[in-house]
C-alpha cells in the first residue's frame, strides 16, 4: 500500500507538471497572439490602390501606429511573465522529479562539506541538557545553553520528567534552545522524550499541563488501531505544540516472555503481527503531527527478565526464533520510514557466541538489523549510562564500540565530555576512519534538514 509520504510527494509532482503545462499553454497563446496582431496591423493590400485610396490609407496606417506600439508592448510583456513563469515551473519540475531522498540527501551532502570533524563527531551525540550544561537540574536555556552548543554541536538532548515545569516554561526552553542551536550549527536540534503513554509520560503525567493522559500500549491494542492511533496523535500533537520533535517510541518489542516486568504493557503484545501493525500506526500518528519516530528497543526485550538499567542481561534466544518473533516489528521500520531505531543492551550468546551487549555488537547492529532486516535510517544506542554498559564499559569505551559496531548516535554516555574526547580521538589517530562517521553524520543531516 502506497504510504501517505509517498501519495503526498506523487501529488506534488503532478502538481509541478500541470503548472509547467498551463505555463507553456499561456506562453504559446501570447506567442499566437503576437502572430495574428501583426498580420491584422500590418497587411499590405494585394490589388494596387488609386491616388486617393493612398491617401486614406496612409492616414489610416498613422492612427494604427500608436495602438499598434500599445497591443506590441502588451504581448512583449506577456511574453516575458510566461516565460518566467515557466523557467520557474521548469525548474520545481527538476526537483519534483527527482526522488525526495537524492535531494535530501544532496543537501546534505553539501552540509557535510562544510563541517569540521569536531562538529561531525559531536552531532553522533545525544544527551540530557544537565550533561550539556553541567547544571544539576535544566528548565531553562540561557547564555549557559547557548555557550555549550557553540562547543559541543550534538545532535540531539532528550527530556526527562524534571525538566518540565509547565507549559510557558517547557515552550520557551525548547524554542530558546533550538533557535541556539540553528544560530550556531545552521541545523535544528533533535528534541527528544521518551513519550510512550501508560507509565512513560514525563509531560502527561504532569498535572501543570492538563493533557489527556495516554494509557498503556498493551490496554489499548485491545481496542485495535483506532485506540492506539487515537492515543499515539494525542501525544503527538501535545509534543508537537511544546516545541519536542522526536518520540522515542513506539515500544515494539513483542512480549515473549508473559513474566516480564521491565517491558510488560509497554509493548502491544505477544502476537508479533499485531505488535508490527500497531507500531506501524502509532508511528502513522507521530509522523502526521511532525513527529520522529523510533523503534525500541531492538532485537527485541519482551523476552528478559532482568533489568539492563541495572546490569548486564542476558537473552537466551536462537537467530531463528527471533526472526520468527522478535524480529517480525523492527522488519517493518524501514517500510513505516521509522527515522530511528533503538537498540538495547541485551546480550546473545546463542547469536553472537559471546555476551557483548547489542547496543555494541557489530554482530547485532551491521549483521542483523542492517543486514538481515535492511534498516536504513538512524540506528542509536539505548542509554550508555545504564548498568548493563556502565558496569562493563567505560564511558570512551562504550562509545567507541557502539560506533564500530555500526550505530550512528550515541545515548547518554555516563560522562558525555569524556566519551566525546575518546571518539573525537579515535577518529583522529585512524582507528576510526573519518568515512565511517561520515556515513553516520549524512543521515542525521538527511533527517534534520527533512524536519526543516
Amino acid at each position: 500500500m502506497e504510504s501517505r509520504r509517498a501519495r503526498n510527494r506523487r501529488m506534488k509532482k503532478i502538481a509541478v507538471l500541470l503548472r509547467i503545462l498551463f505555463a507553456s499553454s499561456l506562453l504559446a497563446i501570447v506567442l499566437l497572439a503576437s502572430v495574428l496582431v501583426k498580420t491584422a496591423l500590418y497587411k499590405q493590400p494585394e490589388e494596387p490602390m488609386a491616388a486617393g485610396q493612398e491617401d486614406d490609407a496612409l492616414g489610416m496606417a498613422e492612427a494604427k501606429e500608436p495602438l499598434a506600439d500599445e497591443t506590441q508592448e502588451a504581448i512583449e510583456q506577456a511574453k516575458e511573465q510566461a516565460e518566467e513563469t515557466l523557467d520557474a515551473n521548469e525548474q520545481s519540475a527538476e526537483e519534483a522529479v527527482l526522488p525526495e531522498e537524492q535531494l535530501l540527501f544532496e543537501k546534505a551532502q553539501e552540509k557535510l562539506a562544510e563541517m569540521s570533524v569536531e562538529e561531525k563527531v559531536a552531532q553522533l551525540f545525544f544527551i540530557t541538557p544537565e550533561a550539556l550544561t553541567g547544571v544539576a537540574k535544566a528548565t531553562a536555556a540561557g547564555d549557559t545553553t547557548k555557550a555549550q552548543l557553540e562547543k559541543y554541536p550534538v545532535g540531539g538532548l532528550i527530556y526527562f520528567a524534571q525538566n518540565f515545569v509547565d507549559p510557558a516554561q517547557t515552550k520557551e526552553m525548547l524554542t530558546k534552545t533550538q533557535e541556539y542551536a540553528l544560530q550556531s550549527q545552521g541545523l535544528p536540534l533533535f528534541l527528544g522524550i521518551d513519550e510512550e503513554g501508560g507509565d512513560v509520560l514525563r509531560i502527561g503525567n504532569n498535572a501543570a499541563f492538563q493533557v489527556d493522559t495516554v494509557g498503556r500500549m498493551g490496554d489499548l491494542a485491545q481496542g485495535g488501531e483506532t485506540a492506539v492511533y487515537e492515543g499515539a496523535k494525542t501525544i503527538a500533537m501535545y509534543l508537537s505544540e511544546y516545541g519536542l520533535n522526536v518520540n522515542f517510541a513506539p515500544d515494539a518489542d513483542v512480549l515473549v516472555n508473559e513474566s516480564n516486568q521491565v517491558i510488560g504493557k509497554r509493548s502491544f503484545g505477544n502476537d508479533p503481527k499485531v505488535v508490527k501493525q500497531m507500531a506501524a500506526v502509532y508511528t502513522r500518528a507521530m509522523h502526521e503531527q511532525g513527529i520522529l519516530a523510533c523503534y525500541k528497543h531492538f532485537p527485541g526485550h519482551g523476552g528478559t527478565t532482568a533489568d539492563s538499567h541495572t546490569g548486564a542481561v542476558t537473552l537466551d534466544r536462537t537467530l531463528e526464533q527471533l526472526r520468527e518473533e522478535e524480529f517480525i516489528p523492527f522488519a517493518d521500520a524501514s517500510a513505516q520510514e521509522a527515522e530511528f531505531v533503538m537498540v538495547s543492551h541485551i546480550a546473545l550468546p546463542k547469536v553472537t557466541g559471546d555476551t557483548v551487549p547489542a547496543s555494541v555488537s557489530a554482530n547485532i547492529v551491521t549483521g542483523q538489523l542492517r543486514g538481515t532486516l535492511g534498516y536504513d535510517g538512524i540506528v542509536i544506542t539505548d542509554a550508555l549510562n545504564m548498568g548493563a554498559i556502565s558496569t562493563q564499559y567505560d564511558s570512551g569505551q562504550a562509545v567507541i564500540m557502539a560506533i564500530k559496531a555500526g550505530c550512528d548516535m550515541v545515548m547518554m554516555p555516563k560522562d558525555f565530555k569524556t566519551a566525546y574526547e575518546a571518539l573525537l580521538n579515535a577518529v583522529d589517530a585512524g582507528e576510526i576512519d573519518k568515512q565511517r562517521i561520515d556515513e553516520s553524520v549524512i543521515k542525521i543531516l538527511t533527517a534534520k534538514i527533512k524536519m526543516q
